[in-house]
């Protein structure tokens, strides 16, 4: 699969989705459920409970959310670079995914409460009381499994085809 114009373009659009969706169904969170309180979907296996979470994954580094906000910042930035390397239609979409969920973290980092660069991250989704998520979380963890699958494989960040060898043997 080689590049084309309309793979690479589809990385924006993917990117775009991913974070209207989040910022939509955290929308819908926080205008629907009550902050702490369960909401069964799938018994206690799933259910839906709003937090708002200032630090990293499983609420690591709370102390250090400007940090978190910088971090977020530089994965969008390189992500970003990687973009234009993207030579499949399976890389893009990888990328593509993973950008649109570290766009709408940093978004929710930059502009929520409690003030600029020190946001909460909006979770509502409960995983058997494991951890509680957001839509973005199943972008960048789904995109960041696909692009390493993809790695793994050398299907994606593809190498630029060798130049043909030209053998000056006597």
């Amino acid at each position: 699969m080689s590049a084309s114009r309309g793979t690479r373009l589809s990385i924006p659009v993917l990117a775009t989705a991913v974070v209207a969706a989040d910022q939509l169904t955290k929308w819908w969170a926080q205008t629907s459920l009550t902050p702490g309180s369960a909401t069964p979907v799938a018994g206690e296996f799933l259910q839906w409970r709003l937090v708002y979470n200032p630090g990293a994954a499983f609420g690591t580094a709370a102390a250090y959310t400007w940090i978190l906000t910088v971090i977020a910042g530089l994965a969008v930035i390189g992500l970003c670079a990687l973009a234009r390397r993207v030579h499949t239609y399976p890389g893009a979409t990888a990328v593509g995914v993973l950008l649109g969920g570290a766009i709408s973290h940093f978004a929710d980092r930059l502009l929520r409460a409690p003030g600029f660069a020190r946001g909460h991250i909006v979770d509502f989704i409960d995983y058997n009381g494991y951890f509680v998520g957001n839509v973005a979380d199943i972008a960048i963890v789904g995109g960041a499994a696909a692009l390493a699958l993809l790695t793994v494989l050398r299907l994606e960040p593809a190498a630029s085809p060798e130049p043909a060898r030209v053998d000056n043997a006597v």
